[in-house]
């Protein structure tokens, strides 16, 4: 016997659409590639990203094709996991620190349809393309007084392509199941291997995210991902936000410590994701400057394990609560947290930091086999 409520599936476009819907006043910021700040909000994101998926029906994409993008966190790229994934295809992130021969493979492996570029890699781009068989067109994702003098074959202007379309594109209804996004991890013997996420995935990973015992993330934040959106769907923090309601502030290429603390004041952000290596460099400029983070109230830190010192300073220093966060590519994408438990948050301070140094426990919908020395395999 079913049941008879919400037999809606979980998919990625019902995030968008929601967030149109009752969040229209929440801002997403952007540091443009161009320069400047870029500024619209929710209703404007799914606008635009229907007009985009149109643009991409008239491209020949459809369900389950692979489009690629090499790209910083930026409104445009925005568009693109919400427009890709919404019309049934497959967002393709592709990591531009990745060799040449990498990047080879893997928009061979992925038989990407087409390929979005931001103009900070286009000369990347045209050194490969001719080694890049399945893909058909080139766009790059700016403006045409910004498009740049280039050698790629079958190139479009990314706002003249989504120009010719209107926003009335009902996004389709398919399985939740279907696959949403493709991340390739490097983390491997031999080549790189896909990992194809699901929308279902997805939006169970944006619940835990949003949960007070996960990140918290609500619409009282401003949100910065400083994780690239090319690796590992950015933690799924573009989710989230939509899910929320969250302001979300997009940070660009500009990730040394003065261009993201900045960026940070004048957004007011509240809540920040990114390895170690961008926290070092944002302490090491409020040190230099005798700045501290105003509205800053906590920060995920993962992707290699994060220094005790570096928690202490976050947190006495600056009055930053830092959550350390574990997960690979393959689990879409976040594992554990350090949250604490309640008889772990009333021990005194040193014996807290013990825990917040290690990588947590399981968020909902993961689980884990411990293997202890002696036991059988």
């Amino acid at each position: 016997m079913r049941g008879m409520m919400m037999d809606r599936p979980l998919l990625i476009s019902q995030l968008v659409a929601y967030a149109a819907r009752y969040h229209g006043e929440a801002e997403i910021v952007s540091r443009a590639i161009e320069g400047g700040i870029h500024r619209y909000c929710y209703p404007d994101l799914e606008a635009r990203a229907k007009r985009l998926a149109k643009a991409m029906q008239r491209l020949d994409v459809g369900l389950g094709d692979r489009v690629a993008t090499l790209a910083w966190n930026s409104f445009r790229h925005l568009e693109l996991y919400f427009a890709v994934s919404g019309m049934g295809a497959v967002c393709h992130t592709v990591n531009p620190r990745l060799f040449h021969d990498q990047l080879r493979y893997i928009v061979n492996h992925a038989a990407d349809k087409l390929l979005f570029v931001d103009l900070t890699f286009v000369k990347l781009v045209e050194q490969l393309a001719a080694e890049f068989k399945p893909v058909r067109h080139y766009v790059i994702m700016t403006d045409r007084a910004h498009m740049p003098p280039t050698s790629l074959p079958n190139v479009l202007c990314y706002e003249e392509l989504i120009a010719g379309e209107t926003d009335d594109y009902s996004w389709p209804d398919f399985d939740e199941n279907t696959a949403s996004s493709l991340c390739y991890t490097s983390g491997t013997t031999g080549n790189p291997k896909g990992a194809l996420f699901s929308h279902r995935s997805t939006v169970l990973h944006a619940f835990e995210s949003c949960r007070c015992d996960g990140v918290a993330i609500s619409m009282h934040d401003s949100l910065c991902p400083v994780v690239p959106m090319f690796h590992a769907n950015a933690w799924a923090t573009p989710y989230a936000a939509a899910m929320s309601g969250a302001k979300l502030v997009l940070p660009g290429a500009a990730l040394d410590g003065k261009s993201l603390f900045e960026l940070f004041e004048a957004e007011g952000v509240t809540c920040s994701f990114g390895v170690p290596t961008i926290w070092l460099a944002l302490l090491k400029y409020l040190d230099d400057s005798k700045q501290r983070p105003s509205t800053l109230k906590r920060t995920l830190i993962g992707g290699s394990a994060v220094p005790l010192a570096m928690i202490k300073e976050f947190e006495e220093r600056y009055g930053v609560a830092v959550i350390q966060g574990w997960g690979m590519t393959e689990m879409s994408p976040v594992g554990t947290l350090s949250t604490l438990k309640p008889r772990i948050a009333a021990l005194p301070l040193g014996e807290r930091y013990r825990y917040k140094a290690k990588q947590g426990r399981p968020i909902y919908t993961v689980d884990r086999r411990c293997r202890r020395q002696g036991a059988a395999a």
